[in-house]
């Protein structure tokens, strides 16, 4: 008997149901929680920027996500202007960040949040006098 295409559209997320059976309970992302006084932070010696790693993994859904934490000094940018597979949101703590996605620039104040979808160039500055302090979630593959 030859496989048609619908054939192949309901052996598919069973195959790949069975792949992902195989990872373990233990490769999720645990409930916990992040004190902030408790992560390492680094600091980069060229710029003066700080980050913390919060954490990474995948959820129960094998969905991955990680966050971390950036302190940007005045008038500097994390890195060049970029864009990757996996989605970003910027959550903006403290300071001023101008956000660029797309060519389109907005301004973060504190509370502010950015999102970016998949492999749209974009880029973020602190315009302010002061640090900029602000979370990074990654959603998705990392690719």
């Amino acid at each position: 008997h030859h496989m048609t295409r619908r054939d192949l559209s309901l052996f598919m997320p069973a195959l790949l149901g069975a792949a992902a059976a195989t990872v373990e309970a233990d490769d999720k992302l645990p409930s916990g929680t992040y004190i902030h006084e408790k992560l390492v932070e680094k600091t980069n010696a060229q710029t003066g920027n700080k980050s913390r790693a919060i954490f990474s993994g995948t959820t129960h859904t094998d969905f991955p996500i990680e966050i971390h934490e950036t302190d940007l000094a005045p008038g500097m940018m994390p890195h060049p202007a970029h864009h990757h597979e996996h989605e970003e949101m910027v959550l903006l703590r403290e300071g001023i960040l101008e956000v660029t996605i797309k060519g389109n620039s907005s301004r973060l104040t504190p509370g502010s949040v950015a999102y970016v979808a998949s492999n749209e160039e974009h880029g973020w500055k602190n315009v302010g006098d002061g640090r900029a302090k602000y979370f990074v979630i990654a959603l998705g593959r990392k690719s």
